[in-house]
């Protein structure tokens, strides 16, 4: 078997992932694209296995947990992509400077209040993520 062909493949594929986490403004795009740079990975590590002819088959046994690893990344990576949503309104990562800590003369009083979440249902762009998407009665 020829290894350049695997690798050829899996850089391009590595380069697009990249391209992706660099230049992509929504979270759940640059996630799709750090899951194309561990598929990559994948790629080149079951392609060297064969190419070596190792007995253990140690690529494909790291390619087992690569794959978990990346199954608990994208399941953790989107349970707070969604939070942040809930509370933010947005998924853009430009506009989640507001993640920041504070400095201490900043810093909100214990008392106050935090910012209320934003109404989703006044923007007819986010009508799909209202109340009435999920099955609940729309007040208006």
């Amino acid at each position: 078997m020829h290894l350049a062909y695997p690798a050829v493949l899996a850089a391009l594929l590595f380069c697009v992932g990249l391209y992706g986490v660099l230049a992509r403004r929504n979270s759940v795009l640059v996630l799709m694209s750090v899951e194309l740079m561990l598929n990559a990975v994948n790629l080149n590590l079951v392609a060297f296995d064969v190419w070596l002819r190792d007995t253990l088959h140690a690529g494909q046994a790291l390619t087992l947990f690569t794959i978990t690893i990346a199954a608990a990344e994208i399941g953790l990576g989107l349970a707070i992509v969604l939070m942040v949503f809930r509370t933010q309104g947005t998924a853009d990562i430009d506009r989640l400077r507001e993640l920041a800590d504070r400095p201490a003369d900043q810093a909100l009083p214990a008392d106050a209040d935090p910012a209320p979440a934003p109404d989703l249902a006044a923007d007819p762009d986010t009508a799909s993520l209202t109340g009435s998407a999920r099955g609940k009665a729309d007040p208006a």
